[in-house]
């Protein structure tokens, strides 16, 4: 079970979860593409990792945009021949009661979550037919089993990110394709430090009572998950390859949520 020699595409990999998953799989070998919004600091990460001596590019992605997703594939492929690893991990939250929630900002957190999802899968899926098979991965979250205040359509797109994954591995099983999604906790992102005012602000609390009370008051130790945790979790699955694990939900949490 390896990675090495494979081709790796990560969405939202210039920062946290995403860019330790590159890290990850580049120290393991594998070839990565840092797909971002933000080309600079993708064009960054990638330059740290080509340091490294492994094989590294970045790529400019919107994940809500056909054209772009489709180009960028497109160019991933012209470099390094193939995609054999995509790992959906780019998102966006929006801390909102239901009653105040914002229609734009709705389809806004929805699009890139769920059409980048779609979208980043169906380009692969056709490089990946033609190439002997390959493996998907999509970032979850707990949200893909439990629900928060404040977070409808967070907890929308993480439920439809597990639906997807589980069509992706029936429609791709005949082609080699397999698909799981990675089921995170708390992670101490940039994407997490901002929600602690936001909720202590809406809730009424302390911050360190929301870390306390709130994020972590599940989970078996008190601790955050860390990005090496899922992005070591990432590695294991890429590199697994038989169906035996496919349209399968790993849950990476401390304990916060137990069961499938």
């Amino acid at each position: 079970m390896s990675v090495t020699g494979k081709v790796a595409l990560i969405t939202g990999a210039a920062s946290g979860i995403g860019l330790e998953i590159a890290k990850e799989f580049a120290a393991a070998g594998a070839k990565v593409a840092i797909a971002d919004l933000a080309l600079p600091a993708a064009e960054a990460a990638a330059a740290a990792i080509v340091a490294t001596g492994a094989e590294a590019m970045a790529v400019a992605m919107d994940v809500s945009s056909e054209a772009a997703v489709d180009a960028g594939v497109a160019a991933i492929v012209a470099r390094f021949g193939r995609v054999d690893v995509l790992i959906s991990n780019a998102g966006i939250q929006t801390i909102s009661p239901i009653v105040d929630f914002k229609l734009d900002d709705w389809k806004r957190l929805l699009a890139i979550h769920l059409d980048g999802a779609f979208l980043t899968t169906r380009a692969c899926m056709r490089q990946m037919m033609n190439t002997g098979g390959g493996t998907i991965l999509y970032m979850g979250s707990v949200h893909s089993h439990e629900a928060s205040p404040l977070k409808s359509a967070y907890v929308t797109a993480k439920h439809g990110l597990l639906g997807l994954a589980r069509v992706v591995a029936k429609e791709g099983a005949a082609h080699g394709i397999r698909a799981n999604i990675i089921c995170p906790g708390f992670v101490r992102t940039p994407l997490v430090d901002k929600q602690i005012p936001e909720q202590a602000k809406a809730l009424g609390i302390s911050e360190a009572d929301v870390i306390k009370n709130v994020m972590l008051k599940e989970t078996v130790d008190g601790e955050f998950t860390t990005v090496a945790d899922v992005a070591r979790t990432a590695l294991f699955l890429s590199g697994f390859e038989s169906a035996a694990l496919t349209g399968q939900s790993i849950t990476v949490s401390h304990g916060w949520h137990m069961g499938g």
